[in-house]
């Protein structure tokens, strides 16, 4: 059975390694081991259940998620959290939402910046999503956690590079039936329904739209002064609905 495991292992290592976009599966696989090896997952008995889980996934997110009234005091760790927290998910939801946004749209980017940039950008992007919603809530107690400040970037890079690429979404106006649209109107159209989220969004837990809209600003204004014109068409293979599950507030 190890033998098994491990020889499984080494092949989708391999797998990874000559891929494309070994960033993007890397970074897709991280999230998924660290959702499932926390209490958020619900799968390991060892949290326990009913009242006791929920302390214990209350607990997690506190310490890798960002606490923006935490994260000016001055002490280190929480100036590390708005990066551990982009590995952190809150529900299957919010993880298999963000996991299929980096999917569809991680590999075709990160082959266009490289690997290293990639790496860099998505990192820094993130981190600096969740550090500008945190200077903007700099009281709230509130817990947040997510990769979707990182993802947004990944969009907004993606509407830059390639404005053109046929982008296949679920609309659930239309019934949820697959329809293309080109890059240039599906992702603004997404942008438009953050901004307007935004501004109805209540205090307290729930989706942080503002580090949505940053994180998309980032990545859309890095592309546009690192990268020079957008590519020709480009077709993207299968893309979800026009927005990713949020940051999670627990």
């Amino acid at each position: 059975m190890i033998r098994k495991w491990s020889a499984s292992i080494v092949r989708a290592g391999r797998t990874v390694g000559g891929s494309s976009a070994p960033v993007t599966y890397t970074l897709i696989a991280l999230c998924c081991l660290a959702f499932l090896a926390g209490p958020a997952s619900g799968l390991n008995p060892a949290y326990g259940t009913g009242d006791e889980l929920l302390a214990v996934q209350r607990a997690y997110f506190r310490r890798w998620g960002v606490i923006p009234a935490e994260l000016f005091e001055g002490a280190g760790r929480p100036a590390l959290t708005p990066a551990t927290a982009l590995f952190v998910h809150g529900s299957w939801v919010h993880l298999l939402g963000n996991m299929l946004f980096l999917y569809v749209f991680g590999a075709m980017t990160e082959e266009r910046m490289g690997r290293v940039q990639f790496t860099l950008f998505y990192v820094g992007c993130g981190y600096l999503a969740l550090l500008g919603y945190a200077v903007a809530n700099a009281d709230s107690e509130q817990s947040l956690v997510g990769a979707s400040g990182a993802i947004s970037a990944l969009l907004g890079a993606f509407l830059y590079l390639f404005p053109r690429a046929r982008v296949t979404s679920l609309l659930p106006f239309l019934f949820f039936l697959p329809v293309r649209f080109p890059a240039w109107v599906v992702l603004p159209f997404w942008a438009a329904l953050q901004w307007l989220a935004a501004g109805r969004a209540p205090d307290g837990p729930g989706v942080a739209y503002l580090a949505h809209l940053i994180g998309f600003g980032l990545g859309f204004g890095y592309a546009s002064v690192r990268y020079g014109r957008p590519t020709g068409p480009t077709r993207v293979k299968a893309a979800p609905a026009p927005a990713p599950e949020g940051e999670n507030q627990p």
